[in-house]
Protein backbone atom coordinates (compact mmCIF):
# COMPACT_ATOMS: atom_id res chain seq x y z
CA UNK A 1 0.00 0.00 0.00
CA UNK A 2 1.51 3.42 -0.80
CA UNK A 3 2.38 5.64 2.63
CA UNK A 4 -0.13 8.54 1.01
CA UNK A 5 -3.25 6.65 1.28
CA UNK A 6 -4.34 7.49 4.62
CA UNK A 7 -3.12 11.28 4.00
CA UNK A 8 -5.34 11.14 0.70
CA UNK A 9 -8.29 9.61 2.47
CA UNK A 10 -7.73 12.35 5.07
CA UNK A 11 -7.80 14.94 2.62
CA UNK A 12 -10.43 13.42 1.14
CA UNK A 13 -12.70 13.27 3.92
CA UNK A 14 -12.05 17.04 4.95
CA UNK A 15 -13.21 18.00 1.44
CA UNK A 16 -17.05 18.13 4.03
CA UNK A 17 -15.61 20.94 5.54
CA UNK A 18 -13.81 22.62 3.29
CA UNK A 19 -17.12 22.51 0.44
CA UNK A 20 -13.82 21.88 -1.86
CA UNK A 21 -15.97 19.25 -4.29
CA UNK A 22 -13.96 20.45 -7.11
CA UNK A 23 -11.02 18.93 -6.40
CA UNK A 24 -12.57 15.51 -5.58
CA UNK A 25 -11.61 14.34 -9.12
CA UNK A 26 -8.04 14.37 -8.06
CA UNK A 27 -8.50 11.55 -5.04
CA UNK A 28 -11.08 9.56 -6.74
CA UNK A 29 -11.48 7.17 -10.11
CA UNK A 30 -13.72 7.63 -12.33
CA UNK A 31 -16.00 5.00 -11.45
CA UNK A 32 -16.23 6.02 -7.85
CA UNK A 33 -19.07 4.57 -6.23
CA UNK A 34 -19.77 6.40 -2.43
CA UNK A 35 -22.17 3.68 -0.33
CA UNK A 36 -24.16 5.59 2.18
CA UNK A 37 -25.82 3.55 5.65
CA UNK A 38 -27.68 5.06 6.32
CA UNK A 39 -28.81 7.52 2.97
CA UNK A 40 -29.60 11.33 4.81
CA UNK A 41 -32.81 10.62 2.72
CA UNK A 42 -33.71 7.28 3.90
CA UNK A 43 -32.37 3.94 3.27
CA UNK A 44 -29.26 3.29 1.62
CA UNK A 45 -27.60 4.44 -1.09
CA UNK A 46 -25.05 3.80 -3.70
CA UNK A 47 -24.18 7.24 -5.15
CA UNK A 48 -21.87 7.80 -8.59
CA UNK A 49 -19.01 10.60 -8.39
CA UNK A 50 -21.60 12.61 -9.71
CA UNK A 51 -24.21 12.19 -7.17
CA UNK A 52 -21.20 12.25 -4.46
CA UNK A 53 -21.18 15.59 -5.79
CA UNK A 54 -23.99 16.82 -5.65
CA UNK A 55 -24.71 15.25 -2.69
CA UNK A 56 -22.21 16.88 -0.91
CA UNK A 57 -22.94 20.93 -2.45
CA UNK A 58 -26.49 19.89 -0.86
CA UNK A 59 -25.08 19.51 2.14
CA UNK A 60 -23.13 23.08 2.01
CA UNK A 61 -26.23 24.35 1.28
CA UNK A 62 -27.97 22.99 4.08
CA UNK A 63 -25.16 23.69 6.53
CA UNK A 64 -22.24 26.04 7.42
CA UNK A 65 -19.28 26.34 9.72
CA UNK A 66 -19.09 22.89 8.84
CA UNK A 67 -15.86 21.19 10.62
CA UNK A 68 -14.71 17.58 9.54
CA UNK A 69 -12.07 16.20 12.06
CA UNK A 70 -10.60 12.50 11.40
CA UNK A 71 -10.45 10.76 14.88
CA UNK A 72 -8.36 7.27 13.37
CA UNK A 73 -7.13 5.52 10.52
CA UNK A 74 -6.17 2.21 10.17
CA UNK A 75 -4.98 0.94 6.61
CA UNK A 76 -4.45 -2.50 5.86
CA UNK A 77 -4.14 -3.50 1.97
CA UNK A 78 -5.76 -1.37 -0.54
CA UNK A 79 -7.90 -0.06 2.34
CA UNK A 80 -8.07 2.33 4.60
CA UNK A 81 -10.71 3.13 7.22
CA UNK A 82 -11.08 6.55 8.90
CA UNK A 83 -13.46 7.41 12.63
CA UNK A 84 -14.83 10.98 11.78
CA UNK A 85 -16.18 13.91 13.47
CA UNK A 86 -18.73 16.13 11.80
CA UNK A 87 -19.51 19.52 13.54
CA UNK A 88 -21.85 22.16 11.39
CA UNK A 89 -24.59 24.53 11.99
CA UNK A 90 -27.92 23.76 10.24
CA UNK A 91 -28.64 26.91 8.69
CA UNK A 92 -30.48 26.31 4.88
CA UNK A 93 -32.66 23.69 3.94
CA UNK A 94 -31.18 20.16 3.50
CA UNK A 95 -33.22 16.95 2.21
CA UNK A 96 -36.38 18.64 2.69
CA UNK A 97 -35.63 19.52 6.04
CA UNK A 98 -36.01 23.55 6.73
CA UNK A 99 -33.08 25.20 8.52
CA UNK A 100 -33.00 24.98 12.92
CA UNK A 101 -29.87 27.29 13.30
CA UNK A 102 -28.80 24.83 15.33
CA UNK A 103 -25.06 23.08 15.34
CA UNK A 104 -24.99 19.35 15.40
CA UNK A 105 -21.84 16.85 15.88
CA UNK A 106 -21.92 13.14 14.53
CA UNK A 107 -19.61 10.50 14.47
CA UNK A 108 -19.32 7.82 11.63
CA UNK A 109 -16.57 5.70 9.66
CA UNK A 110 -15.53 5.56 6.63
CA UNK A 111 -13.62 3.11 4.73
CA UNK A 112 -12.23 3.71 1.34
CA UNK A 113 -10.75 1.09 -1.79
CA UNK A 114 -7.68 2.30 -3.78
CA UNK A 115 -7.73 0.92 -6.95
CA UNK A 116 -5.08 1.86 -9.66
CA UNK A 117 -3.65 4.86 -7.01
CA UNK A 118 -7.70 6.51 -6.65
CA UNK A 119 -10.44 5.76 -4.03
CA UNK A 120 -12.53 3.40 -6.31
CA UNK A 121 -14.99 3.14 -3.45
CA UNK A 122 -15.92 4.09 -0.29
CA UNK A 123 -18.72 2.72 2.48
CA UNK A 124 -19.89 5.58 4.81
CA UNK A 125 -21.51 4.21 8.11
CA UNK A 126 -22.72 7.62 10.06
CA UNK A 127 -24.86 8.34 13.21
CA UNK A 128 -27.65 9.52 11.59
CA UNK A 129 -29.64 9.55 14.93
CA UNK A 130 -27.54 12.00 16.41
CA UNK A 131 -27.57 14.19 13.66
CA UNK A 132 -30.83 14.71 13.40
CA UNK A 133 -31.38 14.98 16.96
CA UNK A 134 -28.36 17.69 16.80
CA UNK A 135 -30.64 19.79 14.42
CA UNK A 136 -33.46 19.23 16.36
CA UNK A 137 -35.71 16.87 13.46
CA UNK A 138 -36.40 14.36 16.75
CA UNK A 139 -36.43 14.85 20.51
Amino acid sequence: MPANHKATSKTFLNLWGDNAVHEATTFLAGNYVNHQVPDARGGTSDNSLAQWKNLVAGFHEGFSDAKMEVLLQVAEGDYVCSRWRMTARHTGAFENRPPTGRTATWTGIQTDRYEDGKIAESWVDWDKFTWLEGIGAID
